[in-house]
């Protein structure tokens, strides 16, 4: 029985070290991640525009225009 607690106590302090040692994000990073999030927004919304039975070119445009700025690429 105490070496079932003294694993499980062992587990838990490791795991809150692993979850307390992860560096903060520097500015340049959260805003990667708020562009990406904002990408993966606009191709859901396409992704439900060609659902919804639309041609592929006004869910290309809706695409084009949602991203407009935050990617890199000819769009």
């Amino acid at each position: 029985m105490k070496n079932s607690l003294l694993a499980l106590v062992s587990i838990v302090l490791i795991a809150t070290f692993s979850i307390a040692s992860g560096a903060p994000l520097d500015k340049a990073a959260n805003d990667d991640i708020a562009r990406h999030r904002a990408m993966a927004s606009a191709h859901e919304a396409a992704a439900k525009c060609l659902e919804a039975g639309k041609k592929d070119e006004v869910c290309e445009k809706e695409l084009q225009q949602s991203c407009k700025g935050l990617a890199i690429g000819k769009f």
